[in-house]
């Protein structure tokens, strides 16, 4: 008997209830020996659960849709934060919530509990569609062309759960941005999207402007332009279309090739929109027409009071914050006012005090930043001083907020088994650097500074005027903590991206430093109004590579740079197997149960008349059911397609399986002849249940001549 039924009992969502069901029965199938733990791995990190640096914990990543949250949510998230956690929340670059320290034997009562506030951890992690970013301005911002929050909504809502895109090789990121200033970073996703509009017979036609396959890592590619105005009724089903393609197509077995920006690179864009093209017949919807006039633009308000005889109590701080980090919305009278936070994070108390806040000064309606702050909106212009008052007496009126002063860092080797060296560490050293000898720079919004603890830049280091990711360097027998520096990326004064190059590695402690000689070097030889990734054109790197070559220097290492921030003991690389994507599962058992599983789904999908997701669980039974085949004949795949290809070669061309169709390829591939209609998803799924039994029947009675 679950523990937790009573929580599940006040949701009054089946389909809610049995994900969370499911997940408590596979961790104590897990622990019982009867889920393989890579297996077991891939299913709890699509269900948000993320195993971290520390034994025996687990970081729970909370999907907030755009970053969208309300003042309900947050209280929520704070206080199972306090229940279950370390007490502390983590804003992220992707808009989510993360909480550390949890059990695991905890995490789907956490779920159900965060799903009373209509707040998910499903497809928070793993090889699936991540969380749905947008422009935090989104509804607010003077320069739209109109809303995306209702768009974006709608993306993440259509893909959740959609069989097309659960295990896929890597993980996908969409992103919408407000408008062509490009605030949301379309151009490192893997879909980025743009609102426009046009006007045709007198009217408005709303679309987007789209962006596909880009993403940083160690390998930063910049997203290429598929169109420039797609109508916004076909954005859905183009990307149905792409994740259908890269789920057949793309890399499964070198992680590092796997995302969406490599098979773009190997096929070309002409020839992935042509696969796309092949899909549409396919498609669930072949429209999807968003309702966005449902959608509350304007959230609940705070009743009118009168602030007029309100003082502040710091003035010079005051006019600091509200140069830096207050704006007018579109709706004249109201106000933006964003939350500047050192690393993203916020203690447990310290978020239902920012609630209370929010609540009594402002819309119902806060946005988490890509940047790892917070935004407010509909505050009215009396209501800025005292708002001032309250977030300045518990230190969340800091000004500079998206500025020089404002550093991204992930938690790096604090709780990140990918983590190479401290992060966090560095990150404050460096704000006490600018805070205490380049105060003006919190007014200065062009040159951002972006750390990470490795390469795979959840810091976002690749999009940096100044950026730096963990690294190590070796000097004799001995390893010191090392930085990445890369410099001159951002985002350019048409909206377009540009990646930071990387320049030099220096020991970690010389940070500092590396900073002061930038900047200073930067305010006396840049031109008047030259923006910094313009100064390291012009410079050009082996300028700066010059300029920084005495940082790198070994011979001068004294015994501190041996020592990594905030640790006491010499440096030594710890990393381990990273999470932020699930693993490849190649094992013949956990293949078959895969396809038993999938086998269910389908039926499952036809009883309910879900027929697109019924065709599509029945394609993954043959997929799936035939990489077990190849794999007991010691034939491995890196895509679904190869799979494909070889079943024909090794078991159809030699006798041993046979179609109608006359390929394998072919009977598989009926999935984007037919239209999903009742009849073809019955069919479909007879013929998957008769492929799987046959499957079964060849392993476990016949004998099959290994392949050399």
């Amino acid at each position: 008997m679950l523990s937790f039924r009573s929580e599940l009992e006040n949701l009054n969502n089946p389909v809610v209830e049995n994900d969370i069901i499911d997940l408590a029965n596979k961790i104590s199938q897990f622990k019982n020996l009867q889920i393989d733990e890579e297996k077991f791995r891939s299913l709890r990190l699509a269900r948000g659960v993320y195993g971290q640096r520390q034994p025996g914990v687990q970081m729970i990543r909370i999907k907030i849709p755009y970053g969208k949250m309300t003042v309900r949510q947050l209280r929520r998230i704070a206080d199972l934060s306090d229940e279950y956690a370390s007490s502390k929340l983590h804003a992220t670059t992707r808009q989510d919530i993360q909480i550390h320290y949890v059990s695991l034997d905890k995490t789907p009562e956490l779920w159900a509990k965060l799903e009373q506030d209509k707040i998910t951890l499903r497809e928070a992690c793993g090889n699936t569609v991540r969380n749905v970013t947008a422009s935090d301005k989104a509804g607010i911002d003077p320069n739209e062309p109109f809303d995306v929050s209702p768009y974006a909504h709608a993306v993440f809502e259509y893909f959740l759960r959609n069989p097309i895109c659960q295990e896929m090789g890597r993980k996908f990121k969409i992103a919408l941005s407000s408008s062509a200033e490009d605030s949301a970073f379309t151009f490192i996703h893997d879909v980025g999207v743009i609102p426009k509009v046009k006007i045709e017979d007198g009217k408005e036609v709303r679309g987007f402007k789209v962006y596909i396959g880009g993403g940083l890592g160690a390998q930063p590619f910049l997203a290429q332009l598929a169109y420039n105005f797609l109508e916004e009724d076909q954005l859905i089903p183009f990307i149905e279309g792409l994740l259908r393609v890269f789920d057949r197509y793309g890399e499964r077995a070198r992680r590092q090739k796997a995302r969406l920006k490599f098979l773009l690179n190997d096929l070309g864009l002409e020839e992935v929109l042509k696969l796309v093209a092949e899909e549409q017949k396919a498609l669930k919807v072949k429209t999807f027409k968003i309702d966005y006039t449902s959608f509350n633009e304007t959230p609940n308000l705070p009743a009118p009071a009168d602030f007029s005889n309100v003082t502040v109590d710091d003035t010079e701080k005051f006019e600091k914050w509200y140069t830096s980090n207050v704006f007018e919305q579109k709706q004249k009278g109201f106000y933006g006012v964003y939350i500047k936070l050192l690393l993203g994070d916020m203690s447990s108390d310290l978020a239902r005090t920012f609630a209370d806040i929010a609540e009594k000064y402002a819309g119902d309606d806060i946005r988490i930043t890509v940047n790892q702050g917070y935004l407010l909106k509909f505050v009215t212009k009396n209501a800025l001083k005292p708002l001032f008052n309250e977030l300045n007496k518990v230190g969340l009126a800091e000004p500079g907020f998206d500025s020089t002063a404002d550093i991204t860092a992930c938690p790096g080797t604090d709780t990140c088994n990918l983590g190479i060296s401290s992060s966090t560490g560095i990150a404050k050293a460096l704000e006490n650097v600018i805070k205490n000898e380049y105060p003006d720079l919190i007014y200065n919004h062009d040159l951002k500074i972006k750390i990470s603890g490795c390469p795979n830049s959840c810091g976002q280091h690749g999009l940096a005027s100044i950026g730096f990711h963990g690294s190590s360097i070796k000097n004799g027998a001995h390893v010191l903590p090392a930085i990445q520096v890369m410099l001159g990326g951002g985002v350019n004064s048409d909206g377009e991206g540009e990646i930071a190059e990387r320049v030099i590695k220096v020991p970690s402690k010389r940070g500092p430093e590396t900073l002061r000689t930038l900047l200073d070097d930067y305010e006396l030889n840049s031109i008047e109004g030259e923006y910094y990734k313009d100064y390291f054109k012009r410079q050009g790197k082996m300028y700066f590579y010059s300029l920084l070559k005495p940082l790198g220097d070994l011979e001068t290492v004294i015994p501190t740079d041996y020592i990594d921030w905030g640790k006491e003991e010499n440096f030594a690389v710890e990393t381990a197997v990273g999470e932020c994507a699930g693993v490849i599962i190649d094992l013949v058992s956990t293949l078959l149960y895969d396809s038993d599983e999938k086998l269910e789904w389908s039926a499952s999908a036809l009883k309910n008349k879900n027929f697109a997701d019924s065709i599509y669980h029945s394609y993954n039974v043959f997929v799936n059911s035939a990489k077990a085949m190849l794999l007991g004949e010691n034939v491995k795949n890196s895509t679904q397609m190869s799979v494909i290809m070889d079943f024909d070669r090794i078991f159809v061309e030699t006798g041993i399986f046979s179609f109608e169709e006359g390929s394998f390829r072919e009977h598989v591939l009926q999935i984007n002849k037919h239209e999903p209609h009742e009849g073809f998803a019955l069919l479909f799924h007879k013929k998957a249940t008769h492929f799987l039994t046959r499957i079964k029947a060849v392993r476990e009675g016949e004998t099959v001549k290994s392949v050399h």
